[in-house]
């Protein structure tokens, strides 16, 4: 147990359920196709790759942190964590709705016009590349970065919820346990990396957009459910 309210299950299930997010696996895929279509050796695709994977995890690490401390130092621990189980409910009602109506009504989406500026600046990293391939690195760190802040929307609640619930406790016994989510995070970005390295990436669109209504089902029953919890943890209902 890490305190009274989480267990490491809830913990590892909320970091998957955040990973396997169609919204994540989408820009993931893209991701592939740009490092092939940038870094030309297979060495230069793994480095571009682990590299982007650290830059991920940093960021969202720091967000992790941030949002952590100040929900624990201003005294607002109790109003995030009502707040988050409502965003996880409200979350995983949509992500339901999905499997059965699919791009119908309200939906959990990246921020509006971020798909059309991350094609851009891709664009813009490839020529970058072709003039000056040390500066390569610099601008995938600024991808990475861009790429977290802008999924937030459309992955976040399950990162909330777990946050809210480490809120509950002390923070510094919380920050092993954010290391260890945000690992299990990045591990789909090892995954395509090793995909692209092997040049084994081409079928991914295609199960993605196969299997994409059942994932928002799963994730959207834990949603739910770990909404329920949280608010049952607080105020029991029976």
């Amino acid at each position: 147990m890490l305190n009274d309210n989480i267990t490491i299950g809830i913990l590892v299930s909320a970091a998957l359920a955040d990973s396997i997010n169609p919204c994540v696996l989408g820009v993931l895929i893209f991701l592939l196709l740009f490092l092939s279509r940038v870094f030309k050796s297979r060495m230069q695709i793994l480095v571009g790759g682990l590299f982007y994977s650290l830059v991920v995890y940093l960021t969202y690490l720091a967000l992790g942190f941030g949002i952590l401390k100040v929900a624990v130092s201003s005294g607002i621990a109790s109003i995030f964590y009502l707040v988050a189980a409502v965003i996880a409910i409200i979350a995983g009602l949509l992500e339901i709705k999905d499997y059965f109506w699919y791009g119908k009504g309200p939906s959990l989406q990246m921020i509006p016009g971020s798909g059309d500026r991350l094609k851009r600046y891709t664009k813009k990293i490839e020529s970058i590349y072709l003039s000056h391939p040390r500066l390569s690195l610099f601008f995938v760190a600024l991808l990475g970065v861009f790429v977290v802040l802008v999924e937030l929307p459309c992955t976040g609640a399950p990162y909330f919820a777990v946050l809210a619930l480490l809120a509950k406790g002390a923070y510094a016994e919380a920050v092993p346990y954010l290391l260890l989510y945000n690992f299990i995070f990045i591990v789909p970005l090892f995954i395509v990396t090793a995909l692209a390295y092997f040049g084994r990436g081409e079928r991914m669109e295609s199960w993605r957009m196969e299997h994409r209504g059942v994932m928002r089902l799963i994730i959207g029953l834990f949603l739910t459910g770990l909404g329920i919890y949280m608010v049952y943890a607080v105020y029991p209902f029976w």
